[in-house]
């Protein structure tokens, strides 16, 4: 069975690669952003990895609030 879409790298990626990167398909392709995002959320179907969520672009790491005292850290 044939893909419509162009993958990245002119191949199909492995799983773990599919796993580890945010686009697998050319992004010549495609003439918007939603039109890529559903291709892309096929693919991965057809690859049997997860599908990417908003939240995978954050930092699961907490960050450090910050400093309102107006000091420095080297004044600290």
């Amino acid at each position: 069975m044939n893909f419509k879409y162009k993958w990245k790298n002119g191949s199909v990626p492995s799983r773990d690669q599919a796993a580890r990167e945010k686009y697998l398909l050319d992004a010549d392709q495609f003439d918007n952003e939603n039109d890529r995002n559903q291709a892309e959320e096929q693919a991965r179907k057809r690859l049997g990895v997860p599908t990417r969520i908003p939240d995978d672009d954050l930092s699961i790491l907490p960050h450090a609030a910050q400093q309102e005292s107006g000091l420095d850290a080297d004044e600290l």
